[in-house]
């Protein structure tokens, strides 16, 4: 009888496995299924052109690229000149393949970052998207590959460009070293992104990063790459880093390669840049540079103060983004303009490159949107006084705003007089307590001048020449003593080309 007992406990056992192993396998399966299907309702519904070589797994490309003849070149010089084995320096470039190559994930992208990225931006700003030439972009075949030239106002670019472009396609941006902390590395990975390091020399790991642009360039997957290499301290735009930008257009060298690649300039301004005061403050005081905890805990208490601000219905926006696309240049064409540039060996090479940056550079200055308070800003301090009249801001507003027009300038709400432009302006400033007013004039406060600076350098280039004020009223001569921003420089960074 015991027997029997054991031998019925172990057959239920038996087909309890059973049904629990089918039950896994069932429940796996229909979450691949439900996944497929949330996918392809996500694709469908962004009608979005979604390339195919962003799906490739991993390994796969980590096999292309350990195969390729130019790393493997780059492998055995590393050993001559390093004394390595070279197990050592395949183990390195495995590590940098790891580092470098994302996972691009459709619902990440999709569905968590569209999704978030759609409610901070319209909580925070009223985006504003135009085009300086449709016709140009609309013309791109597409088999073709783009590439998106980048100004780098803000940290927020990132999203705020994907939000725009995420009805059309999905962009795969280079991330520096500032997002490889968790949780953000796995974010920007799902979303495709991929991780570059800025100040890291060594060749062997640029010609993984190379080879793996060039690669992803060859099939065709749309990028985005910030032309200046970095964010912008004092709202001017900063010179332009070729690195990249050599990568991407040395793929034309490549036989196999039949198709063109389109260099699309994007310029972005905001009424009010999340980091501002971090960026500029050490123009201001290079003494007074924040250490990693001070800057955690300024994160801590922005963050913390908004959302209690959110909760309890105090929380406005800051004014407007505004993205516009300017007009498309074709590599090929212009590599036919320039016959064996890319061929040439690297210090040559690079002047061209960087001609060509420059230019790419010139584009996006000329299509820089002017929103409210850049413009104001700029009125307010191209007099050189403290005290601004009314109506002297006014009218030199007006004339601003007459010459932004004839040069065909994307000024935000062009269709509005001076007046309306400056009230938009002027909630910013109060609230922001930048400006205070006096009767019919408005004070610039002397420890916001430098702020007032940063955003006038946004769209400086674009504004009619600042002529000094005749005999100026002694109340308003300027007190050279007040803090004011710094011409930033660059820290030097010797043999560097991105």
């Amino acid at each position: 009888m015991t027997r029997i007992r054991w031998i019925l406990l172990a057959a239920a056992a038996l087909v309890a496995a059973g049904v629990t192993l089918w039950a896994v396998r069932r429940t796996r399966e229909l979450i691949r299924a439900w996944t497929r299907r949330l996918v392809l309702r996500s694709v469908h519904r962004f009608r979005v052109r979604l390339n195919r070589y962003k799906l490739v797994r991993r390994s796969v490309i980590r096999d292309e690229l350990l195969l390729d003849r130019i790393v493997h070149d780059a492998m055995r010089e590393h050993c001559r000149e390093t004394g390595v084995s070279e197990i050592e320096a395949r183990a390195r470039v495995e590590r940098y393949i790891q580092e470098i190559v994302p996972f691009f994930n459709v619902l990440s992208y999709y569905r968590f970052g569209y999704n978030v990225s759609r409610i901070l931006i319209n909580l925070l700003y009223r985006v504003s998207i135009t085009h300086a030439d449709r016709a140009a972009l609309d013309a791109i075949p597409q088999r073709d590959v783009v590439v998106y030239l980048i100004n780098h106002r803000s940290n927020a670019d990132y999203v705020v460009v994907a939000y725009v472009l995420a009805e059309g396609v999905s962009i795969s941006y280079a991330v520096g070293e500032w997002a490889r902390t968790w949780p953000l590395e796995y974010i920007f990975k799902s979303f495709g992104s991929y991780f570059i390091r800025r100040r890291f020399r060594e060749p062997l790991y640029h010609t993984v990063l190379e080879r793996y642009i060039q690669l992803i360039t060859r099939n065709g997957v749309t990028q985005g790459i910030f032309l200046e290499g970095g964010l912008s301290r004092d709202g001017a735009l900063r010179p332009a880093k070729i690195g990249l930008l050599d990568y991407v257009a040395r793929t034309l060298v490549d036989p196999a390669f039949d198709r063109d690649i389109w260099l699309v300039p994007v310029a972005l301004n905001y009424d009010r840049v999340l980091e501002d005061r971090s960026l500029i403050r050490e123009l201001i005081d290079e003494a007074d540079r924040p250490s990693r905890g001070r800057q955690l805990a300024g994160v801590v208490h922005y963050v913390g103060w908004n959302v209690l601000r959110f909760l309890t219905g105090n929380l406005k926006r800051y004014g407007r983004v505004a993205v516009n696309f300017g007009t498309p240049l074709s590599l090929s064409a212009w590599a036919a303009n320039h016959p064996g540039a890319l061929e040439l060996p690297k210090e040559e090479r690079l002047p061209e490159v960087q001609r060509l940056a420059d230019t790419l550079l010139a584009r996006i200055a000329e299509i820089v949107p002017v929103t409210s308070v850049p413009l104001c800003a700029a009125v307010l301090l191209s007099f050189g006084e403290t005290l601004v009249p009314r109506n002297r801001l006014l009218e030199r507003l007006d004339i601003y705003r007459d010459h932004l027009l004839q040069r065909e300038a994307k000024l935000v709400h062009a269709e509005r007089d001076a007046e309306a432009i400056w009230d938009r302006a002027w909630r910013t400033f109060r609230m922001r307590r930048l400006v205070v007013r006096e009767g019919d004039a408005y004070i610039i406060l002397p420890s916001q001048r430098p702020l007032l600076e940063y955003y006038a350098n946004s769209v400086r280039h674009l504004l009619p020449r600042e002529r000094p004020v005749e005999q100026p009223h002694p109340a308003r001569e300027v007190d050279e003593s007040l803090p004011r921003l710094k011409q930033w420089q660059p820290a030097p960074r010797p043999g560097s080309s991105d």
